[in-house]
């Protein structure tokens, strides 16, 4: 374990001006608190913090992210609380530990609701203060380089949580070698196989070729002393899973990859660059297709380079990254590098971007989106993006990411230019909107008045910022049709209790179900995100358990079961009183109930004892047995609200509604309604047959469902 004056002289190495009583205090302080605690490896746990604290001064933070290395796990794992690590080291440091805190506990690898609620509290713990999400790469770090102690299943499901968060965040950060090296250690325990093969090709090829690097390496340093430019030149082979994954993509064998080998000329000035860039290309042949200048066109992230592929010795392409010590220090640190220290003082760096700006730019593309599903995906499209910039007529630059479309484009510009866009034209030549832009494009949105998204768009767009507009706009335009509906709803559900609708009725609803307003409650009904059922009760409970008792028979519906069997009916056929039924029995779920006819039944026939025969019970039911109606109607005004009515007077209480299939002529759709038996099932199917806006009717029976 590195001891406290070692760590101090780590952080003094570029802060001279360090606090190092802080960084003292801290260190015992963590110290005592973890005292008697161990890892998994055997060793003292407080080796860890103090691990993590030295990661981040090779980042050169500032001392207030040093101590908080050294405390973040204080506040889980000890008796130390907010208040005292507030009272001993200030507020600013336990906001800090507080945060990275919060971050450890959210289990960002659970289900999909629960992740993309997760990580939505990750990125508002980010925009609140982003050393917090420094900390937490650097602690994620550590624990993936001594991964080895956790047992074989925690160690897959942390390597999965490190490649699909920690490492593209690091990357979105820009801190590539964070990205690099945390993809490559989880590929060593996701696909250990995998990354042995590449190294030992690696191995073969360095026998069949030799030191490959260091004779580029000097080839490159030949022609910057020809140029007369002053320079560093440094080479590296890729990392195994930066090769793999290019294997994948490209579907390439080991031996047809050219680009294994990167190299980096670090030179003094902007302009230096460029002539470097134009002394390698006259020295070997630029691949066509993999230039790109981050100089002139910078990432979100602040990182400047330019990137070109040449065919270098014996004909293997190398990438050379050519930039600036000052582009250098923000491409290894990323977002990081505003808090970096040179001589004891902020480093005055022009490329490294402002922190709140970065976030502020990060989650805009992410507003408005309502559903956590939705946000999810639009943050693991962005993450995960590479990028491509494009020009507008005045000669704007907008970055997108890559894969985007001239609708994202629009959007990109403004909400209102995507919502009325009708075309494009790119280089000035008219493109369908499913065009993939590439970079240095210029790109014309063609716009027209009351054009409106279509909903084909969604699978066309790639950024997070357009999908979410495109479904906001679609969920308004539907909003006022689902109101339509809702109010016809509304209107049986109310008549079939006895009572009529008023807005006052569904205001003491809304209110009740913890709704905006009645609007709100007629448009989930009309979407059928609300049931009429719900609605009554809301407001009428007494009603609703008034109708229970009169209804529904004290003995019970369903004849042969013993007194301690519980049952439900089978989704798939949905038996009503007055159908033949059987019992199916189900371990620790009690008795699922079929129609005699159901075809799912079939799969039971080798399991006779499962099956226990049934009967509904003599006498009148109560109208509670759901069952599902195919209904296609005419696409006329009042027609639906005119089927909606005569089911009421049918006295059956539609409690669904669901569009399949909406045409110009025609709509199908299915209506779950409840019903008392078989005989009431049949008066409303020929009530519904007889009226002459009804194409077809029929039972639905959903044999894919569960039972």
């Amino acid at each position: 374990m590195i001891d406290v004056e070692d760590l101090i002289a780590l952080v003094h190495n570029y802060n001279p001006k360090t606090n190092t009583d802080l960084i003292r205090r801290a260190y015992d302080y963590g110290r005592a608190m973890h005292a008697g605690q161990m890892r998994r490896s055997g060793e003292e746990y407080f080796t860890h913090p103090v691990a993590v604290a030295a990661i981040l001064t090779e980042q050169r933070l500032d001392d207030a992210s040093i101590v908080t290395a050294l405390l973040h796990d204080a506040i889980e794992d000890t008796k130390s609380t907010y208040g005292e690590i507030a009272e001993l080291f200030g507020a600013e440091i336990a906001e800090l530990v507080d945060g990275v805190t919060k971050l450890t506990n959210l289990q960002l690898s659970s289900t999909a609701s629960q992740q993309s609620e997760n990580f939505r509290k990750l990125f508002m713990a980010m925009s609140k203060d982003l050393r917090v999400i420094l900390v937490k790469l650097a602690d994620r770090l550590h624990n993936m380089r001594t991964i080895k102690s956790l047992p074989a299943e925690k160690q897959v499901r942390k390597a999965r949580e490190t490649m699909d968060i920690f490492a593209p965040l690091a990357g979105r950060m820009g801190m590539q070698w964070m990205r690099e090296e945390l993809e490559d250690l989880s590929f060593k325990v996701i696909n250990p196989e995998a990354r042995a093969s590449i190294i030992r090709r690696f191995i073969t090829l360095q026998k069949e070729t030799g030191d490959v690097i260091h004779k580029i390496t000097a080839d490159i340093r030949a022609e910057m002393e020809k140029e007369g430019v002053e320079a560093d030149v440094f080479g590296r082979a890729k990392k195994p899973y930066s090769i793999w994954r290019k294997m994948q993509e490209k579907q390439l064998a080991f031996s047809r990859l050219s680009d294994i080998y990167g190299f980096r000329v670090i030179c003094r000035t902007e302009s230096d660059c460029y002539r470097i860039l134009g002394a390698i290309h006259r020295r070997w042949r630029a691949v066509p297709g993999r230039f790109k200048d981050y100089i002139s066109q910078p990432k979100s992230n602040g990182y400047r380079s330019i990137h070109t592929t040449v065919s270098g010795r014996d004909g293997k392409r190398v990438e050379v990254q050519i930039r600036t010590r000052q582009m250098h220090e923000v491409a290894e640190s990323g977002v990081a590098a505003h808090w970096s220290y040179r001589d004891g003082v902020r480093a005055e760096n022009p490329f490294a971007v402002d922190p709140a700006n970065w976030i502020a730019t990060l989650t805009e593309r992410f507003e408005g989106g309502e559903d956590t599903d939705e946000f999810l995906e639009n943050v693991k499209l962005e993450m995960y993006s590479d990028q491509v910039f494009c020009f507008t007529p005045k000669g704007d630059v907008v970055q997108l990411p890559k894969g985007a479309t001239p609708i994202d484009f629009a959007y990109s510009i403004h909400t209102r230019i995507g919502n009325s866009c009708v075309g494009a034209k790119v280089d000035g030549i008219r493109v369908p909107l499913w065009t993939r832009l590439k970079n240095g494009q210029s790109v014309e949105v063609i716009t027209a008045a009351g054009q409106r998204p279509q909903a084909t768009w969604i699978d066309i767009v790639v950024t997070g910022r357009a999908k979410s507009a495109i479904r906001r706009s679609l969920r308004e335009e539907d909003r006022q049709r689902f109101v339509k509906l809702g109010q016809e709803l509304a209107r049986v559900a109310f008549e079939h209790v006895g009572r009529k609708v008023s807005d006052k009725a569904l205001r003491t609803a809304a209110k009740t179900l913890g709704l905006a307003n009645e609007t709100e409650v007629l448009a989930r009904l009309g979407s059928a995100e609300l049931t009429a059922r719900e609605v009554i009760e809301a407001i009428y409970p007494d009603l609703a358990t008034q109708q229970s008792v009169d209804e529904v028979d004290a003995r019970r519906p369903v004849v042969g079961l013993t007194a301690d069997q519980s049952f439900r009916r089978a989704n798939c056929c949905q038996p009503v009183p007055g159908e033949r039924i059987v019992g199916i029995t189900y371990r620790g779920q009690g008795v699922v109930v079929h129609a005699i006819d159901c075809p799912a039944l079939s799969e039971f026939e080798e399991q006779p004892a499962r099956w226990i025969d049934l009967r509904w019970h003599a006498g009148r039911h109560a109208p509670v047995y759901s069952i599902s109606l195919n209904l296609t109607i005419a696409n006329d005004a009042g027609v639906l609200g005119r089927i909606c009515t005569l089911i009421g007077e049918q006295k059956a209480n539609i409690s669904d509604l669901t569009f399949v299939d909406r045409k110009p002529d025609f709509y199908r759709l299915i209506v779950e309604v409840d019903l008392r038996d078989a005989e009431h099932l049949h008066a409303l199917l020929t009530a519904l047959d007889a009226e002459s806006d009804v194409a077809q009717v029929e039972r639905y029976r959903d044999l894919g469902r569960k039972p």
